[in-house]
């Protein structure tokens, strides 16, 4: 069974380092979560295989 695995990624925007839960059991995920610190969107492309994390980008919602 997979689970969350939390991952460190940098807010395109303030620059804070923050912390997002991943789901291993998806292969790619596509979605926008807002900073903890600054509230901003950011526009989350999480890759996953064999239930870890393989790759994570985070951009601000307008690129």
């Amino acid at each position: 069974m997979y689970e969350l695995e939390p991952v460190f990624v940098q807010c395109p925007y303030c620059w804070e380092q923050i912390e997002i839960l991943v789901d291993c059991s998806v292969l790619r995920q596509d979605y926008v979560e807002d900073c903890s610190v600054c509230c901003r969107p950011i526009a989350i492309t999480a890759h996953t295989a064999d239930g870890e994390v393989t790759g994570v980008d985070a951009r601000s919602e307008d690129e």
